[in-house]
């Protein structure tokens, strides 16, 4: 199954917080489920940026010890990609807003991330899908 690896605590976001746009510099064609992986760096100036703008969007964070790190947390549906000059809601200014739907929790499987879009075998998905 496709997957994409977000920086914590973004991920969480997705997956528990109703963050429907993730921002990339660059499109997506793709259109449907796709497994979030959450990074396993996440420095604590990075996790205090996020937890303020969450703050700013109602939204009260886990503490960083808390975040899973370096597993695939997640599956979400991606049904459209635009381009926004402006930022709106979770998007940012001058960035390709993937829009996220339908959020689902699975259980964690530790996992090795990549940069771009990547695969994770669909037996190790099904295990964790059913537990």
């Amino acid at each position: 199954m496709k997957a994409i690896t977000v920086r914590q605590p973004w991920a969480w976001a997705i997956i528990y917080a109703l963050k429907d746009i993730e921002n990339r510099g660059w499109p997506i064609h793709y259109r449907g489920d796709i497994l979030i992986h959450a990074a396993k760096t996440c420095t604590k100036k990075e996790y205090q940026l996020a937890r303020e703008f969450c703050q700013n969007m109602g939204v009260v964070m886990p503490e960083l010890i808390s975040l899973r790190r370096g597993q695939v947390i997640g599956i979400v549906t991606i049904v459209d990609c635009q381009f926004s000059q402006v930022a709106s809601g979770w998007g940012m200014p001058e960035q390709y807003h993937w829009k996220l739907e339908n959020p689902r929790e699975i259980t964690p499987i530790p996992y090795i991330g990549q940069l771009g879009i990547f695969e994770v075998p669909d037996e190790l998905v099904r295990s964790a899908i059913a537990s």
